[in-house]
């Protein structure tokens, strides 16, 4: 199942729906966020998809009426990891961690598909970084890695927008990592049964039709299971989190000469099982 935020006009508030074929079936008031849904995911599937074989018609838009927003706008928690692929981290010049590199965005920087990523007058250096994420449906603390499937409610993909300048210039990310629209997500969330496993999935970045990373979450050195017990080791994981697990070789910053983002690129990232995520780059005003 493929679940979005979307408006019906610019004017209309953000709604839930469910992508079947070239439309969206509106959920409706008894679904107002996409939290909500996760939260009641374990009681609300099944009158889901009974309501979805008999929605109203006036729940049933055409794809081409809409405009999709990040799937989760407001997560409860936006965490990223670093240096999560080995060729990736090798790139970078850094060592292969020993424990997940952690860092997070604040919900400011999320756009939707298709919506601009602004380059700020303030940095020399924006980048690019592919990143497949999931999404935490039941929460809770001390998970076991082994029950990781219990607690992941489905996928989507990131853009972890960086500002290398502002990265590197102290020993926290940040800062460069959190600039308003950084965070490009969508263009839904892939629910965990679609998806028998995560870790065999292609992920790639392309910019005005080059590939730049081209790589398989087989490559990812802390997997789902890692990163659900490390983290509920330290927080309570809540539904709805987002855990965005690192980009592979092939950033901005490890070109010779970097290849900086630059007004009038488009940004596609493609996983396979879960679809593209397109964002144009223009400058701040």
């Amino acid at each position: 199942m493929k679940i979005v935020t979307f408006r019906r006009n610019e004017e209309n508030w953000p709604e839930v729906g469910v992508v079947r074929g070239e439309s969206i079936i509106a959920l409706g008031a008894n679904c107002p966020t996409p939290t909500a849904l996760i939260e009641q995911w374990p009681m609300a599937k099944a009158p889901i998809l009974e309501y979805l074989d008999k929605a109203p018609a006036e729940a049933i838009l055409p794809f081409a009426k809409t405009k999709l927003s990040a799937p989760i706008p407001r997560p409860p928690k936006l965490i990223c990891v670093g240096l999560n692929y080995r060729d990736h981290a090798i790139e970078s010049k850094m060592e292969i961690p020993k424990v997940p590199t952690i860092f997070n965005k604040f919900s400011t920087s999320i756009i939707g598909p298709g919506d601009k990523i602004v380059l700020p007058k303030t940095s020399e250096k924006p980048d690019y970084e592919a990143e497949f994420a999931f999404i935490i449906g039941q929460g809770g603390r001390h998970i076991p890695a082994e029950k990781w499937r219990d607690h992941v409610f489905g996928y989507t993909i990131i853009n972890d927008v960086s500002a290398r300048d502002y990265q590197m210039a102290t020993s926290q990310w940040l800062m460069g990592k959190t600039f308003d629209t950084f965070c490009p997500m969508g263009p839904w969330i892939v629910t965990a049964d679609e998806i028998e496993d995560p870790h065999a999935l292609d992920i790639k970045m392309t910019i005005n039709g080059e590939v730049l990373q081209n790589s398989n979450t087989r490559e990812l050195i802390f997997k789902i299971p890692d990163l659900i017990a490390y983290l509920s080791s330290v927080m309570t994981l809540e539904s709805g989190d987002i855990v965005s697990t690192g980009t592979p070789a092939g950033v901005g910053l490890a070109h010779n000469p970097p290849r900086w983002l630059r007004p009038g690129d488009e940004c596609v990232v493609s996983i396979s099982g879960i679809g593209e995520l397109r964002n144009p780059v223009v400058p701040e005003a």
